[in-house]
């Protein structure tokens, strides 16, 4: 019988957390794939767990057909209902559990179990999809080794499955292939591809000599595109061994580009299934950003072998531990790719961008959440990046050697097991010998801590005082202070380094350190290298600024001190000052100028704050941020700088000209960039549109071809509609550069955004449907265009209302990440919060809303 049934808004909680009643020793699963009717059969080994003796046996199961069950070959009647089936009669302590089950792929909208991807059969399990497979324990801690054979139409000529191939062959109008993981995982790993696919092929033999084949699968046609995911793949099994001593542990590694893809990538044991844009590269087609992503989308999931597979968590409330750690490893891995400071100011935008957003609103939650209504809606950067920066932290805390030693413990002793945070954390302190329970509330606790400098200078006595307040969130209304590592230095007045790099560690609400002997008052360069996710407030004169910006040895605090330095810039043009200082423009130029300076660096700091920042910065000090207001303060600096820095940045730009044919490599793509940042100040003068007109049409590589195009269109040059239209013709039969066009569009800041956009889900080539369609075009109007989603009609707000209605019963992990656009409500007038607000109410009141679209939506409205 079908399961139909609407699943309860239930709470799962990490306090009521208990082992599971049943272990599994063994899974063979048998598919008969077909695209209305496909046949799973399932035969596992089941054994219980003795500290459970009473506990009913309940697997989880959800849009499931049960074509029959038995145990032991005794068929069986279990109780069925809308989340899986509870076996009521007497069973022995262990048995062979044999079930079949029916699913759908055609009509699998929600991209998760076992769907279509225009005619390609794929998985996707994580967190909870492998239930919509077969009736299962799906949860992390039931591990078991998968013996997998599909059968399938020959017209799907490539069956893939986890592990290590095995027997193949003919069954007539249709063939078979078997594939068997000797390494126990849970469910969530487990993945199934079937469709016509070419492989990309390489060999590679692990330090140990051991050699492995490697395959990149994609598409008939794409196989031009897969030469720098092979090569990120093989930097990053080297990277790892080097690194960590981690070798791979399977006969062959395999990738799967997948059109239609909830995710960027899933790291399902020994087949990593990707969303085909973090694949598929060339340089006709990618950006210089896109094979940045390539790279390190590539090295995490494959980094995931060890820290989230091979170890993997207990429950799904530590998931930070293989997310977080993960992401750490693979910006470690970027950063020894490319250039170190590059990628840590990359990362901390990033993190700014998104983490400090959610921390200062109603989707505040701690890096391991206590509570969750849908797993998915816990899939954030809160999760990803904030958990990558406690473990930064915990490195910059006990050393290198330190971390080093606890990291070899943790794979040594728990390897094939599904650990917490506590057992983690437990291998560092035994390693090192600390207690790092204090350092634990980073795990715990919600916000983002704002540290105050207090600075005193007298009699030769430097003294500096560090105290921490982390503000409120919802369900944690009192922050206990944390364990927050400040790395520091002071400069001279002529920029030397009077006390080079020290760490204060601030441990209380105020930790104080004094300094005697020094000769003259310094200014202290705090958090080098963000040492800690925290908000700074700080007293700095512009002097102050222009030093750090002008001398500080970390490349991060300069940047640091140029963005502080713009922003406060912004918030005077704000408050009705007419001035731009010379100082900063004189800065800006001398960074610009400077070629002892990598050209990635000059192109980041010369990049204004974003809107989104500044407005968070309106709201955070209790004023409402107008999103017309700081375009136009922005657009005046620019323009500011446009005039004063004209006859540098013309220079700049020609001098930054990569000649030869187009290479991703770091120093290229630096170039590239800055040329790229000249011309976006350009735009804002005389002599831009030109210089745009002209890269447009001579590019021979994506990366110059956007950045031109982009520059034309979001400042409305002469031309810009036809060239919009050449790059259409010219790229329609490619949905991931059609992806580029469209969203290029959806972020432009001009006038009539709403309208454009209304225009743009009109057009042929949108196809909702279609996850990289949706967010290139819905998502990245709400995300990215500020003054459009926001404009005071309340008409952004109704489409994105709109159209998260219209997604939400056919893609509802997609529409409530979308949804996360509202989270902001509060920075904004309350006519706008209104607008917000009724929109919220309005989808909220949708008869059938998913739980995961009303669970970030009222998470939102009761804030």
């Amino acid at each position: 019988m079908r399961t139909e049934t609407a699943p309860a808004q239930t709470v799962t909680r990490l306090a009521d957390y208990q082992p599971p009643a049943w272990w599994v020793d063994d899974v063979h699963l048998t598919f008969d794939l077909a695209p209305k009717a496909s046949l799973v059969r399932a035969r596992i080994a089941f054994r219980r767990n003795p500290d459970r003796p009473d506990a009913p046996f309940r697997l989880d199961g959800r849009k499931l057909t049960l074509r029959g069950c038995a145990v032991d070959g005794a068929p069986v009647e279990p109780d069925l209902d809308a989340e899986g089936l509870t076996l009521s009669a007497d069973l022995p302590d262990s048995f062979t559990w044999t079930c079949e089950t029916e699913v759908d792929p055609e009509t699998n909208t929600e991209l998760e179990g076992l769907y279509l991807s225009k005619g390609m059969y794929c998985t996707q399990c994580e967190a909870e999809g492998f239930r919509k497979v077969t009736y299962y324990p799906d949860r992390p801690d039931v591990m078991a080794p998968f013996t997998v054979r599909i059968e399938a139409p020959k017209d799907a000529p490539v069956l893939l499955s986890n592990g290590n191939p095995g027997a193949s062959g003919d069954l007539g109008e249709r063939h078979f292939a078997e594939w068997h993981d000797p390494h126990p995982k849970p469910a969530y790993l487990f993945a199934l591809v079937a469709g016509d696919l070419i492989s990309h092929d390489a060999p590679f033999t692990t330090a140990s000599g051991r050699p492995v084949d490697l395959k990149v699968w994609v598409r008939p046609g794409d196989e031009g595109k897969c030469a720098y995911a092979m090569d990120s793949l093989i930097r990053s099994m080297r990277w790892d061994e080097r690194t960590h001593g981690r070798e791979y542990d399977l006969d062959i590694f395999q990738i799967v580009a997948v059109d239609d893809f909830n995710m960027g990538a899933m790291e399902n044991k020994g087949l990593n299934i990707f969303n085909s844009k973090y694949v598929l590269a060339s340089p006709e087609t990618a950006t210089d950003r896109d094979y940045e992503l390539i790279e390190s989308i590539v090295a995490h999931e494959y980094f995931h072998n060890w820290t989230g597979n091979r170890i993997t968590c207990r429950d799904w409330f530590q998931l930070c531990l293989k997310e977080g750690l993960t992401v750490f490893r693979d910006q470690c891995f970027s950063a020894d790719e490319r250039s170190e400071p590059v990628q840590r100011i990359q990362d901390v935008k990033a993190l700014r961008a998104r983490q400090f957003r959610e921390d200062q609103g109603p989707l505040a939650h701690p890096v391991r959440p206590e509570e969750y209504i849908e797993i998915n809606n816990f899939y954030t950067s809160t999760v990803y990046e904030k958990g990558a920066e406690v473990i930064r932290m915990l490195r910059i805390l006990i050393g290198e050697e330190g971390y080093r030693k606890g990291l070899d413990l943790y794979f040594d002793r728990h390897d094939g097991e599904a650990c917490t945070i506590e057992q983690f954390r437990a291998c560092f302190e035994e390693a090192c010998g600390t207690d790092l329970s204090h350092f634990a509330r980073w795990w715990s606790q919600a916000g983002t801590p704002v540290v105050t400098v207090r600075e005193e200078w007298q009699d030769g006595q430097y003294t500096l005082t560090l105290s921490q307040v982390t503000p409120p969130s919802p369900g944690q209304a009192e922050k206990a202070p944390q364990v927050i590592p400040c790395q520091f230095g002071l400069l001279g007045a002529d920029g030397r380094e009077l006390v080079p790099t020290r760490l204060l560690e601030l441990t209380g609400a105020e930790e104080t350190a004094i300094f005697v002997g020094l000769g003259e008052r310094p200014t202290a360069s705090l958090f080098r290298g963000f040492s800690a996710p925290v908000v700074v407030s700080r007293e700095l004169s512009e002097a102050d600024l222009a030093l750090l910006l002008g001398h500080d040895s970390d490349p991060f605090n300069r940047w640091e001190a140029g963005r502080q330095y713009a922003q406060r810039i912004v918030f005077d043009l704000l408050a009705g000052s007419e001035d731009v200082p010379e100082a900063w423009s004189a800065a800006c130029g001398a960074l610009l100028t400077d070629p002892g300076l990598d050209p990635a660096f000059r192109a980041l700091a010369l990049d204004l704050p974003g809107e989104d920042e500044l407005a968070g910065e309106i709201a955070a000090n209790g004023g409402h941020a107008d999103p017309d207001a700081i375009h136009a303060a922005l657009t005046r600096l620019r323009r500011h700088l446009a005039a004063s820095l004209e006859k540098e940045l013309v220079e700049t730009y020609h001098a930054m000209d990569v000649p030869g044919s187009y290479s991703p490599d770091a120093d290229s793509a630096g170039k590239r960039a800055l040329r790229g940042r000249c011309l976006n100040l350009l735009m804002a003068g005389p002599k831009g549109a030109a210089l745009a007109a002209e890269r447009f049409s001579q590019a021979d590589n994506m990366t110059d071809q956007m950045a031109g195009l982009i520059a034309l269109v979001h400042h409305g040059a002469e031309g810009w509609e036809e060239a919009l239209s050449a790059f259409h013709r010219q790229w329609q039969g490619d949905a991931l550069v059609l992806d580029k066009w469209f969203s290029l569009q959806a972020v432009n800041p001009r006038a009539g955004a709403v309208a454009r956009v209304m225009a743009l889900t009109d057009h042929g080539d949108f196809d909702w449907r279609t996850p990289n369609r949706f967010r290139s075009v819905i998502a990245a109007f709400a995300m990215g265009n500020p003054t459009g989603f926001h404009t005071a009609s309340g008409a952004g707000y109704a489409l994105l209302g709109d159209w998260l209605i219209k997604l939400d019963s056919v893609n509802p992990q997609t529409a409530a990440r979308v949804a996360g656009c509202f989270e902001t409500w509060r920075r904004y007038n309350p006519e706008r919060q209104q607008k917000m607000q009724d929109q919220i109410a309005r989808i909220l009141a949708v008869d059938g809303l998913s739980r995961n679209t009303t669970e970030i939506l009222s998470r939102i409205a009761e804030a």
